[in-house]
């Protein structure tokens, strides 16, 4: 069987990373989507909130699980018997720190880095960017699953910009 992993935050996932998730999917007998666990850095979503919106939006693709963990990709990989990592290249900034990574991770214990080059139609997309533009109430619909929108809409209501007439009340 062959296997892979598509780690990362997914703090929100968005139509990029399913973009990488799904190519992956046609390439893989299975796909692991590893939501990283970083008790450092404190998320907008909670870590089985990731988890669940990501089961449900790539519950179509059929041969995709959800799993966290913490700790060196490398152990886990080890661990579940995973040998390559999928990771998606928006641009070439990108690649000079994925590179890295993925020459450390072959030091490591051989893991080896497959490099997708994102759709052109999300190249820009990040879950930071995301998250801003949700803070300001800005559309991000058709960057995101629709449930994620619908999350990122309870989670951050839009504001009243400083040109907007209803912010003076």
């Amino acid at each position: 069987m062959r296997r892979c992993i598509c780690p990362g935050s997914f703090d929100p996932v968005t139509n990029g990373h399913l973009d990488v998730v799904g190519r992956a999917s046609r390439l893989y007998d299975l796909v692991t989507v590893g939501v990283l666990v970083n008790a450092s850095k404190k998320g907008l979503f909670a870590l089985d909130e990731r988890i669940a919106m990501l089961r449900e939006v790539t519950a179509p693709l059929g041969n995709v699980e959800v799993v966290s963990f913490q700790g060196l990709l490398v152990d886990f990989c080890r661990e579940q018997g995973i040998p390559v990592v999928v990771k998606g290249l928006r641009a070439v900034s990108d690649f000079d720190y994925e590179l890295q990574m993925a020459q450390m991770n072959h030091r490591l214990t051989g893991l080896e880095t497959v490099f997708v080059a994102t759709n052109p139609e999300y190249s820009y997309l990040s879950s930071s960017l995301i998250k801003e533009v949700a803070a300001y109430g800005g559309d991000v619909s058709g960057l995101v699953p629709e449930l994620v929108l619908e999350r990122l809409r309870e989670r951050m209501p839009p504001r009243a910009s400083a040109t907007d007439p209803r912010a003076a009340e």
